[in-house]
């Protein structure tokens, strides 16, 4: 039986739940096992073999090699464990946000320090009169950090 998700009507946004981590457990896996350096390097000196060795989705494999985060996130994958991604490539994780939402890291700085993404059209769907929820990422970023 599925849960009501009234949390489904926030557009562009991901909602890293139950489901989320059951589809995302071995490419979340896949990260944290890049905590430790000999799989660092195994990663970067073959990265498809080292994903082979992982029961990942064919999709989570090709979202992980792009190094599209956002699909990486619909794909199950977690910010915090997709951190680990990231720091492997030599990515802060300043970078990453900044390639998610389509902004220069320092324009995604900037956005933060001034009090973050406005609210207009960033509200719940029902608050503006719809009732379909856009499963899109946040801004307009390709989540790309190649």
């Amino acid at each position: 039986m599925a849960l009501d998700k009234p949390y489904k009507d926030i557009p562009g946004t991901v909602i890293f739940d139950a489901e989320q981590s059951r589809k995302g457990y071995w490419l979340n896996q896949f990260c944290m096992s890049l905590m430790k350096a000999d799989n660092r390097e195994r990663f970067k000196a073959d990265p498809r073999r080292y994903l082979d060795e992982w029961p990942m989705s064919e999709a989570q494999k090709q979202a992980v090699l792009e190094a599209d985060l956002n699909r990486c996130i619909q794909l199950g994958g977690n910010i915090y464990f997709l951190a680990k991604l990231g720091a492997t490539l030599g990515k802060s994780f300043q970078q990453m946000a900044g390639s998610m939402t389509g902004m220069t890291e320092e324009e995604y700085r900037d956005m933060m320090l001034k009090g973050g993404r406005s609210i207009e059209g960033n509200r719940y769907l029902g608050e503006n009169g719809s009732a379909q929820p856009q499963n899109q990422p946040q801004g307009h970023g390709t989540g790309k950090l190649i």
